[in-house]
C-alpha cells in the first residue's frame, strides 16, 4: 500500500556576519575561554548586528533552502516558521517572510515551541504533507536569542547565538515502511510545569517588556538527557527501527555535555551524533536545520541516511522526528 511521505528536496542556513568569541565575552562577564569551553563546548556565537531581524535571518536562509531545492516561491503552498523572538509581536514572522519571497498564495504562520520549535513544526508540517493540505512546505527556525539575553549573567548569556535554518518539504509517494525517503515519524511532548526551569520574564500582558531569559541549568540538563533518550527511543519504536539502525543524530545544539550523555544513554557512539555547537552556540529553533545543513554541506549526511532530529525547550517541550534522507 502506497503512502504520502514529506520528503526533503532542499536545505538551507544563514548566520549573521559577526561572530562573539569566548574571550570577547570574558571582557563583558566574569567567565573565561576555558570556563565556558569546559561546561558548555562552546568557543564562539553569531549574533545579529543591530537593525537585523529575525526576518532578516529567515530571509537569507529560506532563500538558501529554495535554491537547493531549484524551485521558485510560488510553487510553496505553505510556510511554517519556528520562532520564539519574533520582529514584532503580531503579524508572525512568517508572513513577513511570505511578503518578502513574493509568495502571493496559499498561508504562513508561526510555531512557538523555543528551542522545539523545528520539531513541532516539522511535525505540523507532516501533518498538512500527509493529509493532502498542502504539497509544497518551507519549513524555517530562526532566532535572535542575542535579543533575550541579560548580558550580566553569565550563566546564560554565554550559551546562546542567533542564526537561522531552512527545509523544503514535498509531497513524495512511498510504501508505508522504515525505507520509505521522507518524515517516517515524529513524537511531540510538552510539560508544562517546568516552566520555572526555563523562561523569559517578560511578556505583552505580563510586564509589557520583552525580558531576559532564565534558566537552572542543572534541572534543564537533568530533564534534557532522560526526556531527550525517551523520545528518541519512542519515535524509533514507532517507525518500527532500532535505536542502533540510525545513521545520525541531528540535535538542538544546547550543551555538549547534553549530547554526549544522550548518546551514552542510548548505548550510540559519540561521533554519530552531529555537533556544531561549538560554532554556534545555542540557536533556539534554528540549531537543528543549522545542523543537519553543516552536515548535509560537509558531506556526512548521505542520501539514504536515517536522521533523528530532536530538541528540548522551554516549557517544557521536546520531541523528535525520524527521517530518511
Amino acid at each position: 500500500m502506497s503512502v504520502i511521505r514529506s520528503q526533503v528536496i532542499g536545505c538551507g542556513s544563514y548566520l549573521p556576519q559577526k561572530i562573539l568569541t569566548n574571550h570577547e565575552l570574558a571582557r563583558l562577564v566574569d567567565t573565561s575561554d576555558e570556563w565556558i569551553t569546559n561546561r558548555t563546548g562552546i568557543k564562539r556565537r553569531h549574533i545579529a548586528r543591530d537593525g537585523e531581524k529575525t526576518s532578516d535571518l529567515a530571509f537569507e536562509a529560506a532563500k538558501a533552502a529554495l535554491a537547493d531545492a531549484k524551485i521558485e516561491a510560488r510553487e510553496i503552498d505553505l510556510i511554517v516558521l519556528a520562532t520564539t523572538t519574533p520582529d514584532e509581536t503580531f503579524p508572525s514572522v512568517a508572513t513577513s517572510l511570505q511578503a518578502r519571497l513574493g509568495m502571493t498564495r496559499g498561508a504562513a504562520f508561526d510555531v512557538q515551541a523555543v528551542c522545539s520549535g523545528f520539531i513541532y513544526a516539522l511535525a505540523v508540517a507532516d501533518g498538512f504533507i500527509r493529509t493532502g493540505a498542502a504539497k509544497t512546505i518551507l519549513l524555517v527556525g530562526a532566532e535572535t536569542m542575542s535579543r533575550l539575553m541579560d548580558w550580566t549573567d553569565r550563566s546564560t548569556c554565554v550559551l546562546f547565538g542567533d542564526g537561522a535554518g531552512a527545509v523544503v518539504l514535498r509531497a513524495g509517494v512511498g510504501r508505508g515502511d522504515a525505507s520509505d525517503r521522507g518524515v517516517l515519524a515524529t513524537t511531540l511532548y510538552s510539560d508544562g510545569r517546568l516552566h520555572d526551569i526555563l523562561y523569559v520574564d517578560g511578556g505583552p500582558s505580563t510586564t509589557g517588556t520583552t525580558g531576559h531569559l532564565r534558566m537552572q541549568g542543572k534541572e534543564v540538563f537533568k530533564h534534557a538527557v532522560v526526556n531527550m533518550a525517551a523520545a528518541i527511543e519512542d519515535t524509533a519504536r514507532q517507525a518500527r527501527i532500532a535505536v542502533s539502525d540510525i545513521t545520525w543524530i541531528v540535535p538542538h545544539q544546547a550543551n555538549q555535555r547534553i549530547l554526549d550523555s544522550t548518546a551514552r544513554r542510548l548505548h550510540l557512539p559519540l561521533d554519530r551524533v552531529i555537533s556544531t555547537i561549538a560554532e554556534h552556540g545555542n540557536t533556539s529553533a534554528a540549531s537543528v536545520p543549522l545542523a543537519l545543513d553543516v552536515a548535509i554541506r560537509d558531506g556526512r549526511i548521505r542520501r539514504g541516511d536515517l536522521l533523528l532530529l530532536e530538541a528540548m525547550g522551554g516549557g517544557l517541550t521536546w520531541g523528535a522526528a525520524l527521517v530518511r534522507w
